[in-house]
């Protein structure tokens, strides 16, 4: 027994010193990390990614000042126990090598300091589009050069679709003509139906930056009937564990809202309405606690990661903040010339503007500018006169823009046998807004950047 009893304190005496050890290699070298959580796919993707660092000792507060990101990302900074989470306010650029540094890292009640440094690289891009055909319509995944794209979901007619994080939804008719509402995963398999209010209209399609949120609006076959839902406002979950909850419909003071334009509001539940007669509402998710923000007669869009709506007023177009309703008129473009014919905001403060000059003019022709916050407008796209840009859509972070071309607009009508009917032949040029310079132009439309459809 005794010698039983010497043994269990040696090893005691032993494991004793060992963890004293411990501590004062700890206490002497600092915080080390022992592990990393990052996703870099989904940081190109949206908003609000977090890069997490553990480390082997409680943490003392970590303070934003000591936070470095090269290239340059604004952030937000979390400390909680052994972990430090670094959240990314906004998109990240892809294929791009970052490296985060944070100085001065000590433990809770810790004198030596230690750096934290983490570099990872973001993949490239890969996008979804629509294409046309005789033979029916298909949703393909491509990267930005449109080499290898991969066909991903095929139906008869689809009028339109979105994408989110974990799944794809087509807006299609049937052979009668019947809408529905197709969600897959982003492959393309496990294809079920969403319910829809009714046989009716759906349009407008959208999806919220974050989550597996989407909305459309509805209208009923007779809209003469008794009780008719006109341009009714619309939200649902593409979740799985949703798929057979009824759609919502959104209502303010008690009765369902039809809106002529809306938006999900970044980074929030809340929603950004339009109503048919001119009065602008920011509400919750389901339409309550609505703010009017006065009158409008468009409303041109919320840069991704921003509480700010550019829109137009009778008196001209303003950039209205959604967290306190103030606004300031939008800047004048300096250096761009023509009928201003669309705004797309962009993060910080800058704008993509749509000119078109009249025929007359050298031949006519639109240009795509880039405008800075002080108003400096720099060209990034153009096309000529025999050609018309339709559209123009902005990458999550900002990096690229894709302008949507119909060619030889004379020769080559619409084809009005669907509900977003477009021209025949439609291209998508990618540009990259450092540069103005064209990454690729692809036969198809509806690039998974857009947050609303063609008008």
């Amino acid at each position: 027994m005794r010698t039983y009893l010497l043994s269990f304190a040696a090893v005691v005496g032993v494991l004793a010193f060992i963890g004293t050890a411990a501590a004062v290699a700890g206490a002497v070298q600092g915080p080390r990390i022992t592990q990393v959580q990052f996703d870099p796919e989904a940081a190109v993707s949206a908003s609000g990614s977090r890069l997490i660092l553990t480390a082997n000792q409680s943490l003392a507060e970590v303070r934003p000042e000591q936070v470095r990101v090269s290239p340059d990302a604004e952030v937000r900074v979390e400390t909680s126990g052994r972990s430090v989470g670094i959240r990314f306010t906004l998109p990240l650029r892809d294929d791009t090598e970052y490296t985060v540094t944070i100085d001065d890292v000590t433990a809770v009640g810790g004198q030596v300091s230690s750096t934290f440094r983490e570099t990872f690289r973001t993949p490239a891009l890969e996008v979804f589009l629509l294409q046309r055909g005789q033979d029916g319509d298909t949703v393909f995944r491509t990267g930005l050069s449109g080499e290898d794209a991969v066909p991903v979901f095929t139906h008869p007619h689809i009028e339109d679709f979105r994408a989110t994080a974990q799944h794809l939804v087509m807006s299609v008719k049937d052979d009668d003509g019947a809408p529905g509402l197709i969600v897959t995963d982003t492959g393309g398999d496990g294809a079920r139906s969403l319910t829809l209010p009714g046989p009716g209209a759906v349009q407008d399609l959208q999806t919220a930056d974050r989550g597996e949120a989407i909305g459309y609006t509805y209208t009923d076959p007779d809209m003469s009937a008794p009780g008719a839902r006109g341009s009714v406002l619309y939200i649902a979950s593409l979740a799985d564990a949703a798929a057979d909850a009824e759609p919502a419909a959104v209502e303010v003071a008690g009765e369902p809202v039809s809106v002529a334009q809306w938006r999900f509001v970044p980074d929030t539940d809340s929603l950004l309405l339009l109503t048919f007669d001119g009065r602008l509402l920011l509400t919750a998710s389901a339409g309550a606690d609505p703010v009017d923000l006065g009158a409008a007669a468009q409303l041109e869009g919320i840069a991704r990661g921003s509480a700010t709506a550019i829109v137009l007023r009778a008196d001209g177009l303003f950039q209205v903040d959604l967290t306190d309703a103030s606004e300031t008129p939008l800047v004048e473009a300096t250096g761009a010339s023509g009928f201003l014919s669309s705004v797309v905001p962009l993060t910080g403060g800058e704008t993509l503007r749509q000119f078109t000059e009249p025929a007359g003019a050298a031949g006519g022709g639109t240009t795509l500018y880039r405008v800075a916050p002080d108003g400096a407008a720099t060209p990034v796209f153009a096309v000529q006169g025999t050609s018309a840009l339709l559209q123009t859509c902005v990458s999550p972070s900002g990096r690229y823009a894709a302008a949507l071309v119909q060619p030889d607009a004379a020769g080559n009508p619409y084809d009005t046998s669907y509900d977003l009917p477009l021209p025949g032949r439609v291209e998508t040029h990618i540009i990259d807004l450092d540069d103005g310079a064209e990454i690729s132009s692809l036969e198809a439309f509806d690039i998974s950047w857009c947050q609303v459809p063609i008008r």
